[in-house]
């Protein structure tokens, strides 16, 4: 038999309320707590690099640390990188500038951007420029790293990959299936090509592989330029889009030597002392990290040239 009264459920109702309001407003508490101090890090930490650049005097070299993938956006993009490249070039002090990459590629567009970026500067401020790969150096990444003096990889950095890609899917069985009807209606006979939607079009191949053909081939031009007379391999090899580890890239002449940053940099320019040029990251940034990076390579559908270098 339940003897407890109705004043006792209605108390113990309103206890437990309680109870879960409090907990949501510690969670609360917490929640703002950890962005404010992590507002306030961001804030200091920066505050110091700036102090550490304007006051920084000696023998040493400008750094950039250029990482993930390149693409709009993107920590490692044209708006976010060129800004910083341009200080560090400007810097009459430094003796030269070492590029620390660690990146799979991505767009062919941005690549080119900061590529020919470095280019101009590199002759307008006649510094040398090394690149130092860590674990990878691929594709877009590796275009960038054309424009350097001289290339430098670990043993087992994945270098290469000159190459360009273009993927995507095709619903039409799938929505047929589903007793789907799709309508699409254009002004233009050739604004609906690729839809994943309908049947690929034996000129809608043709098409792609003409223009894949010609970011390729702009691709292996910068290569050859950038590399001049070092690639020792066979260049259909070389320019399949395969890919090497750091060992392999130095004896088919993709890269100079394997190295680590610190050397490189000493054995270059004659000191490992530097001043950090690299982007900060965004308050946003450091709190969602690479979330974004990771949607847009989810979403790109196969109408886009982005993220196939």
């Amino acid at each position: 038999m339940n003897n407890v009264t109705t004043e006792e459920r209605i108390i113990k109702s309103l206890l437990s309320e309680h109870r879960s309001a409090r907990r949501w407003k510690n969670i609360r508490f917490f929640v703002w707590l950890i962005i404010i101090l992590s507002f306030l890090f961001l804030l200091i930490s920066n505050s110091i690099s700036d102090k550490s650049k304007k006051s920084f005097t000696g023998n040493y070299v400008s750094l950039l640390r250029l990482n993930g993938m390149i693409m709009p956006g993107a920590e490692f993009s044209a708006k976010r990188i060129i800004p910083q490249l341009n200080k560090a070039f400007t810097d009459k002090d430094a003796k030269g500038v070492e590029l620390l990459m660690n990146s799979p590629g991505g767009s062919p567009v941005q690549a080119s951007i900061i590529h020919d970026k470095i280019e101009y500067l590199k002759a307008k401020y006649h510094k040398k420029v090394i690149v130092v790969a860590e674990d990878t150096l691929a594709s877009g990444a590796y275009l960038v790293a054309t424009s350097a003096d001289k290339i430098f990889v670990s043993k087992d950095t994945l270098t290469g990959s000159i190459g360009v890609i273009m993927s995507g899917f095709g619903f039409k069985d799938a929505i047929a299936k589903l007793g789907i009807d799709r309508r699409v209606f254009t002004a233009g006979v050739n604004k609906d090509r690729l839809d994943p939607f309908r049947a690929l079009k034996p000129q809608d191949v043709k098409k792609m592989q003409v223009l894949l053909d010609e970011v390729h081939k702009n691709f292996i031009k910068d290569v050859l330029d950038g590399r001049h007379n070092k690639l020792q391999g066979d260049p259909s090899e070389i320019f399949s889009g395969d890919f090497w580890t750091g060992t392999q890239a130095v004896k088919l002449g993709l890269a100079d030597k394997t190295e680590n940053p610190w050397d490189a940099m000493e054995n270059t320019f004659g000191t490992m002392r530097y001043v950090d040029y690299t982007p900060s990251k965004t308050f946003w940034e450091a709190i969602s990290k690479d979330i974004s990076t990771v949607l847009h390579i989810g979403l790109t559908n196969n109408t886009q040239l982005e993220a196939v270098l």
